[in-house]
């Protein structure tokens, strides 16, 4: 369901909520507020001139807004915006006692139990009184916490002169407190051009530390699917999934109850119930089924690597977040220590920023870290991937086929069509005895000798018992243990070989020899 009008969609409304200025003031903007001040003119300027597009045309303080009025006759404004915002009491942490005669008062971060619920304030209107969430409500993950739903919630009127009459009471009456540590603000709006909704949240979130740290977020989504053509075309294209998605399921189930439990005590078979529960189309030719059996036959030497790869490349993260976390943006946290590494890994990394917080320990860890993951690691996993797929790739050469072809299927399908519509002439009988007919009896036909029919059968009988056993689609696993009589029989398959090329040698040179005398 993506398209491409989202993005367009996405930066008109951002350029319109994020880049506007506050009034007076052109360098601040909801992206570098700073402080409660700012934000309350953000709240009574850029907010509620978007808002209410109706007075666009009147405001002389916002020429981005004027040139930007066609933005909202192309939107419509869903509803009315929500506000609201989360706290945490007093004394949720403690001071230290040399200071408690300078201060009293002490808001730890956010967390469920140090969240504030008591009515506050005027306490007269729901913005000062507290309102509970859903228990299946989802959370929001902030940049210094994580935020439940609810708190102190009010929506705005219809009408814009209430809605900044609203804006100056709550901010006369102090609305945003010292306990306070998020304010969401939450609307949607429609574009019937490009049939988008656009879902926009505003968080200001204000840390222990002070200041004000701005997020956004701006969904485009397409909640009326089935509308134009190509809405219905992209409609029968999921009931084809759909459909391959039932044949695929319906051939595991069929394996199932051909193995019973048997079906279970394979761990690829499992691999395979986990494909199938993911994306099945790996195996629709012969390269891609390849990839699967790489993938699947290396799995364990995989797993085995990976651990050994995380432990190291956590512990330079954890190095990367101790050594630099407090002096450089990308370290601030563990969680971007670890988006910084695999930024490193891809070559996009920030080396005068590292040197520049600790000029013995930065170069040292880069020029570690490069060595031990990037020339080291990484290529042991090349190593493993690129063997396993050698030995894959061996054993199609000598006979394995994938277990689903689609290109044969369609082709063959296709074939039975036009023969069907008959736009092509079916393979006659003749032909089909040709090639499905008693080989025997046609050597026997041309004067063969009877020996050689019967140790040709006899290889032909050896070589379909073979290939049933080791190169089946049905089998469970790739490997099959050999038994005692399956070696002998093996053994004796190889002796056979051996003396039949023995014996084509000496046809060959006795037709040579014939051919030599001819010629002189």
């Amino acid at each position: 369901m993506a398209n491409p009008h989202m993005y367009y969609l996405n930066k008109v409304m951002s350029s319109l909520f994020l880049d506007t200025s506050i009034p007076n003031d052109e360098r601040t903007n909801f992206k570098s507020i700073q402080s409660i001040t700012d934000f309350w003119k953000f709240m009574e300027g850029p907010l509620l001139e978007g808002l209410y597009w109706d007075s666009w045309y009147n405001s002389q303080q916002l020429y981005s807004l004027r040139n930007s009025s066609r933005i909202y006759y192309e939107n419509i404004l869903l509803g009315v915006p929500r506000v609201r915002q989360l706290k945490v009491r007093n004394n949720t942490c403690k001071v230290y006692p040399a200071f408690q005669s300078l201060m009293n008062e002490c808001y730890d971060k956010y967390t469920s139990e140090n969240e504030d619920v008591s009515d506050f304030g005027l306490k007269s209107n729901t913005e000062w009184k507290y309102s509970t969430s859903a228990a299946n409500a989802p959370w929001h993950w902030g940049f210094v916490g994580v935020y439940r739903d609810g708190g102190y919630i009010f929506t705005l009127s219809k009408s814009k002169s209430k809605t900044k009459t609203k804006f100056i009471d709550l901010r006369l009456n102090s609305w945003i407190t010292r306990g306070t540590r998020v304010v969401f603000i939450d609307f949607s709006v429609y574009n019937a051009n490009v049939n988008l909704f656009c879902i926009i949240r505003l968080v200001a979130e204000f840390p222990a530390t002070g200041g004000i740290l701005t997020s956004w977020q701006f969904y485009s989504v397409k909640l009326l699917r089935y509308i134009s053509y190509y809405d219905y075309f992209i409609a029968s294209c999921e009931i084809i999934f759909c459909i391959f998605l039932f044949v695929f399921t319906t051939q595991e189930i069929k394996r199932i109850n051909e193995f019973k439990a048997d079906y279970f005590k394979s761990i690829w078979n499992w691999l395979e119930l986990l494909l199938l529960l993911i994306f099945k189309f790996i195996s629709f030719n012969k390269t891609m089924s390849q990839l699967s059996s790489t993938l699947s036959r290396c799995m364990k030497d995989i797993v085995g690597f990976a651990i050994m790869f995380f432990i190291i490349f956590f512990a330079y993260a954890q190095l990367g977040f101790l050594v630099f976390g407090s002096q450089v943006d990308d370290f601030s946290t563990f969680q971007n220590s670890i988006f910084a590494q695999f930024r490193i890994v891809l070559g996009d990394f920030n080396f005068a920023g590292i040197q520049q917080a600790n000029w013995i320990l930065g170069p040292i860890y880069f020029i570690t870290f490069i060595f031990f993951v990037l020339f080291v690691l990484l290529n042991m996993f090349l190593a493993i991937i690129n063997d396993t797929y050698s030995e894959v790739k061996a054993d199609y050469s000598i006979g394995r086929k994938p277990d689903f072809e689609l290109g044969k299927i369609i082709k063959k399908n296709y074939q039975n069509v036009l023969e069907k519509l008959r736009l092509k002439k079916a393979q006659s009988d003749e032909v089909k005895i040709k090639t499905t007919g008693d080989l025997a009896e046609q050597a026997r036909k041309r004067s063969f000798d009877e020996d050689e029919i019967q140790r040709a059968e006899k290889m032909k009988k050896w070589k379909e018992r073979l290939e049933k056993k080791y190169y089946s689609t049905e089998t469970e696993d790739d490997y099959q243990p050999v038994t005692q009589q399956e070696f002998r029989e093996l053994f004796l398959y190889a002796v056979e070989l051996e003396k039949e090329l023995h014996y084509i040698s000496l046809k060959l040179n006795q037709v040579m020899r014939k051919l030599s005398a001819l010629r002189y």
